[in-house]
C-alpha cells in the first residue's frame, strides 16, 4: 500500500467512524429520554433505581450471539457504563422531584 493510499484509507475510515459515533450518541440520548419515563414509572411502583437482575438480562441481550469482533467483556463494560449513567438520571429526576414544592 502506498503512502497516499493509507492516508486515503485511513480519511474514509475516520468519516465512517465519525458517522457511526454520530449515530451513537443520537442513540444513547434516545435511551435517555426513555429513561425519563422509567423513572417515573419505578417512582409510581416504588421500585427501585438500581435492579441488578434487570441489568443482567440487559448484559445478556447485548452478548448473546455476538458474532465479535468487539468481545462479550467488552460489551459488559460498556453496557455497565451506559446503565450506570442511565442511574445517574434517574437519581438526578427522583432529586428535583424532592426538590420541588408539595
Amino acid at each position: 500500500m502506498t503512502r497516499a493510499e493509507a492516508e486515503s484509507l485511513l480519511a474514509e475510515c475516520r468519516r465512517k467512524i465519525d458517522n457511526i459515533d454520530s449515530q451513537l450518541r443520537d442513540l444513547l440520548n434516545q435511551r435517555a429520554a426513555i429513561v425519563d419515563d422509567v423513572v417515573r414509572a419505578k417512582e409510581a411502583l416504588r421500585i427501585p433505581i438500581h435492579e441488578p437482575k434487570r441489568e443482567e438480562e440487559v448484559i445478556h441481550r447485548a452478548t448473546n450471539g455476538n458474532p465479535g469482533p468487539l468481545g462479550d467483556d467488552a460489551f459488559r463494560a460498556i453496557f455497565e457504563a451506559i446503565m450506570r449513567e442511565m442511574r445517574h438520571i434517574q437519581q438526578v429526576y427522583l432529586e428535583r422531584q424532592q426538590e420541588k414544592p408539595k
